[in-house]
């Protein structure tokens, strides 16, 4: 997902956008790190492989353009943010449009 805060002008990335399946709705907002309002992105896209261009893809190894040892904003994400278990020890690619 594509998010943009308006108020501060930045403008992020994030793998962790909770959708219902084959729409665009989005289940949780995430906050801006700097003003803490909350946004939906205002695009979201499929995380495609970067070799085969496939959505789900059996490739040995996998080219991501996102860093998985980057540690997950807890803070900053409506789906995980108060709770104890966090969105990246049950992310799931079935969630993901």
């Amino acid at each position: 997902g594509y998010y943009h805060c308006k108020d501060c002008n930045i403008r992020w990335e994030s793998a962790y956008v909770w959708c219902v399946q084959g729409t665009n709705k989005v289940y949780f907002r995430q906050f801006c790190r700097t003003c803490q309002k909350s946004y939906n992105p205002y695009r979201v896209e499929d995380i495609t492989c970067q070799s085969c261009k496939q959505t789900r893809c059996t490739c040995p190894v996998k080219l991501r353009h996102v860093d998985p040892k980057r540690p997950h904003r807890q803070d900053l994400c409506g789906r995980c943010k108060g709770k104890r278990l966090s969105c990246d020890s049950t992310f799931s690619f079935k969630y993901i449009i």
